[in-house]
């Protein structure tokens, strides 16, 4: 029918533009032998393919599965309607093996708020969550989602991701700590000033004497509360600021020099030298000039206070090669009692203390090593301490070199 109508319309046009019959007769011939072939030609869709060219349902999923779950950043299994692993990305590999595919999630994780999890989420509408702790050979905590990926045999296959909370609770935990112990710092103080007002208005109105003692304890007392705010502040401004590398460029010798001025008359007070030692042409570093004055100042004040009388405190600055690049190292030692081994990891922690009578006689407020860690990691230097009980004490800092193209800020050295 369809060449009868085609040599009909061909026969039409042609006696239109005046054809002969040979024309028209040679015409028809080809689109004859073109409609044949056409209706010859199968009718299946362009886009059909044979189905022994595509993969079974189930090995597409499979295929489907890894693709996804090896996208995710965080830890993530894909397990199946029977509770075997069907996939598992990187980090889930890292935290619980590389035996974790197409193991029983029992045997994998065998922790009971996780496989409740899986247990609710299997029929549940929406995703389930849990918080854990104990996951992995560290025992971090993890936020564990588990949700429907959808029907997988005779159960519902789901995906588990684990999101790494530890810092953060160890973050959150600090922070309470921390709070609680300024608390608690700043109590004693603010009671011990109320309890002797109090005395003064009433038992020692008229008590000279006493008066003038009670005073002297006050003075002391809201002292030792103005150094304690002082470093809280300081304290905030520097984490503030620590992840803001400092810019200016400037030479160490002189800072040491003005820690030495300005803590000359307690030096002489207990008939203490201050050693100070620079490595001749000793290059500059990239530094806050405050900052490194104020670890400095920190470091020699410690020496003082607990080294021994009319020993030497000493200061070294020399430059070195370490494993971030060329730096000037500089240590502050003493000669005192030293630190037992069992202390030094724990120096750094606010309002640590080895004997907190001690310190708080001597107007520590337990947070000056903490200061000093938080100035050298904003300036991505190394902190250490190195002490041996009766011999003394050694606290060195390490700063970064500065570049040729930065401006150098020099102060005159004066010594000491």
């Amino acid at each position: 029918m369809r060449a009868v109508a085609a040599l009909l319309a061909l026969a039409a046009v042609a006696a239109g533009y005046g054809l002969g019959a040979i024309a028209i007769l040679g015409l028809a011939a080809a689109i004859v032998t073109f409609l044949a072939y056409s209706e010859a030609m199968p009718t299946t869709p362009a886009h059909a393919v044979r189905s022994d060219d595509t993969l079974s349902d189930r090995a597409a999923g499979s295929a489907r599965a890894l693709v996804g779950v090896d996208a995710l950043g965080d830890p993530a299994l894909i397990v199946g309607g029977n509770l075997r692993v069907v996939a598992a990305n990187a980090g889930a590999r890292r935290l619980f093996g590389d035996r974790v595919v197409a193991d029983d999630l029992r045997l994998v994780l065998r922790h009971p708020a996780v496989l409740d999890a899986v247990h609710v989420a299997a029929t549940a509408a929406a995703p389930v969550e849990r918080e854990v702790t104990g996951l992995g050979s560290d025992n971090g905590a993890y936020r564990v989602r588990v949700a429907s990926l959808g029907p997988d045999g005779g159960g519902t296959r789901l995906l588990v991701t684990f999101v790494d909370v530890t810092q953060t609770r160890l973050t959150e935990r600090m922070r309470v700590d921390f709070i609680a112990n300024a608390s608690h710092e700043l109590r004693t103080p603010v009671t011990t000033l109320l309890g002797f007002i109090e005395t003064l208005q009433g038992p020692a109105a008229e008590d000279e004497p006493a008066r003038h003692r009670f005073l002297e304890i006050m003075h002391r007392e809201a002292a030792r509360m103005s150094r304690l705010i002082d470093d809280l502040l300081s304290l905030s401004r520097i984490e503030l600021d620590k992840h803001v590398r400092p810019q200016t460029a400037l030479d160490v010798a002189p800072l040491i020099a003005d820690v030495g001025r300005t803590l000359a008359v307690r030096l002489d007070a207990d008939q203490r030298r201050l050693a100070i030692r620079v490595a001749e042409g000793l290059p500059s570093v990239v530094a806050d000039r405050d900052q490194v004055l104020q670890v400095l100042h920190n470091l020699v004040s410690n020496a003082l206070k607990y080294g021994r009388s009319g020993t030497t405190i000493t200061v070294d600055a020399d430059p070195i090669d370490a494993a971030g690049g060329a730096m000037v190292r500089v240590a502050v030692g003493d000669q005192g009692d030293g630190i037992a081994p069992e202390h030094l990891p724990r120096l750094t922690e606010r309002f640590y203390r080895i004997d907190t009578s001690r310190s708080r006689s001597m107007g520590g407020t337990g947070l000056g090593l903490a200061i000093v860690k938080h100035i050298i990691e904003r300036h991505r230097g190394t902190f250490d301490i190195v002490s041996k009980p009766g011999e003394g004490s050694v606290v060195a800092f390490t700063l970064p070199l500065a570049s040729t193209e930065t401006t150098v800020t020099r102060v005159a050295v004066t010594k000491v």
